[in-house]
């Protein structure tokens, strides 16, 4: 059976000016590949590897494109465009895949980043969708404290960021854990702090803290250096001025500067940090 969505292998089972037809037995009707995309010397008999999507015309067609996405998969793709009924998304294809307005968890721009599930619509048609929460799986892989890769496709305020890792597992980062202006789309590198009863994934982004002291210090350097030498707030400043500057919790913000402070580069005031120098 030909599918929709899906690179397979199917037989030429005739040729015509404007290209082939391809088909599983000689009985089908069969399935255009266009001329431009059929393999030098193919003849009837032949077997082509392709991927059958529907063209701008709603007819079934075949390709030998190599999409970035086939059905069922998850992947990251980018905005080429938005108009009044969703975005249109670069799957490597000449066709541009639609991610309908319903199924968009967060407003896109042109050139942002997603990720998203390719499905078929009641229309019969390849859609990609951003509603991938109910299609990700229970870890059977990592271990707590374990470096990951994931992908960010939802954020809430209140809970924090929501994490496909390896765009398959469940993942979440608390906001606790969260320093930086992160967006839908964005991939960070995590570890795992927490592996819950269900399987699902806690994450940080940050490092153990005795290992995160060294890479939290050299950022206070730097911020001293692009402040001049000199920071306009001490470790007592409010902690969203520190999360904000500095992309760390104020405790951190306060191990990093005792670090600092026994190498002796810098001294510290009641509303100033200072670089020596």
């Amino acid at each position: 059976m030909i599918e929709l969505g899906k690179v397979q292998t199917l037989k030429v089972l005739r040729e015509k000016e404007f290209g082939v037809y391809l088909g599983e037995t000689e009985e089908d009707t069969g399935i255009l590949l266009p001329k431009k995309q059929v393999p030098e010397g193919t003849k009837p008999g032949d077997e082509i590897s392709v991927f059958v999507y529907k063209d701008s015309m709603d007819r079934v067609i075949a390709t030998t494109k190599q999409p970035k996405i086939q059905l069922g998969e998850m992947t990251v793709l980018t905005v080429k465009e938005k108009t009044r009924i969703g975005a249109f998304l670069d799957w490597g294809l000449e066709k541009d895949l639609l991610l309908p307005f319903k199924e968009q968890t967060n407003p896109l721009r042109q050139g942002d980043s997603c990720l998203v599930r390719l499905y078929v619509d009641k229309s019969s048609r390849l859609c990609a969708t951003m509603r991938i929460y109910d299609y990700l799986q229970p870890n059977d892989r990592y271990q707590v404290g374990d470096q990951v890769e994931g992908t960010i496709y939802r954020i809430n305020p209140d809970m924090g960021a929501f994490v496909a890792v390896d765009n398959r597992y469940f993942g979440m980062i608390p906001n606790r854990e969260l320093f930086d202006n992160y967006r839908s789309g964005d991939v960070v590198s995590a570890r795992i702090t927490q592996i819950r009863e269900d399987g699902k994934l806690n994450l940080a982004i940050r490092d153990k803290a005795y290992l995160q002291i060294r890479s939290d210090a050299e950022r206070i350097l730097s911020v001293l250096n692009d402040f001049g030498g000199v920071l306009p707030f001490g470790e007592k400043a409010d902690p969203e001025v520190i999360k904000s500057r500095m992309k760390m919790s104020k405790n951190a913000f306060k191990r990093a500067l005792g670090h600092l402070l026994k190498e002796g580069r810098i001294e510290t005031g009641e509303d100033s940090i200072r670089l020596i120098r």
